[in-house]
């Protein structure tokens, strides 16, 4: 489960209530959120263009380890460039199911408790996702959800129907 979107769309939030639902369901699963990967596994990468790419590449190998041990992985991470998300999607096509968490940046920018978006507005953060990099939104998701009209349990709760549709059609 790969969900993508802005920062302040709400992935982490979602990610987290969706995984406590699978995990309370008797589900295996396990998340993988952006910047805790940052800190631990991806250190070293910056968020050029190239860094970025090779990011999503490293979180896209641990995601497929973990649903090759019947884990559902449930990435949250901005990935921004489509290009990443359809080379995570070509190794592992039969598992990877992305969610596309819409927001506004204006409602973005205005959930941002760390205060990004006005630090790249200002000029103290450069290559921005949303603000002076471009976010290159899915084209075809299995899941689109509107985080301006859908509240964080709700959504979770569409990513669990969603899997259960699936599941119930021997998809996953």
């Amino acid at each position: 489960m790969w969900i993508t979107g802005l920062r302040g769309a709400g992935k982490s939030t979602i990610a987290s209530l969706a995984e406590q639902k699978l995990l309370n369901a008797g589900k295996l699963a396990y998340r993988l959120d952006g910047d805790n990967l940052r800190l631990g596994l991806n250190p070293n990468l910056g968020f050029s263009a190239e860094d970025r790419a090779e990011n999503v590449r490293r979180v896209g190998e641990v995601a497929k380890l973990f649903a090759d041990a019947g884990v559902i992985a449930i990435v949250s991470l901005i990935s921004p460039y489509r290009r990443g998300r359809h080379a995570v999607r070509a190794t592992a096509p039969n598992d990877f199911v992305e969610v596309y968490v819409r927001v506004s940046l204006a409602t973005a920018e205005q959930r941002d408790p760390k205060g990004l978006y006005k630090k790249a507005r200002a000029g103290q953060l450069s290559k921005f996702t949303g603000v002076d990099d471009p976010y290159e939104s899915p084209l075809k998701p299995e899941l689109e959800i509107d985080t301006d009209q859908v509240p964080a349990d709700q959504a979770a709760n569409l990513i669990l129907e969603y899997l259960q549709r699936r599941d119930s059609k021997g998809q996953v």
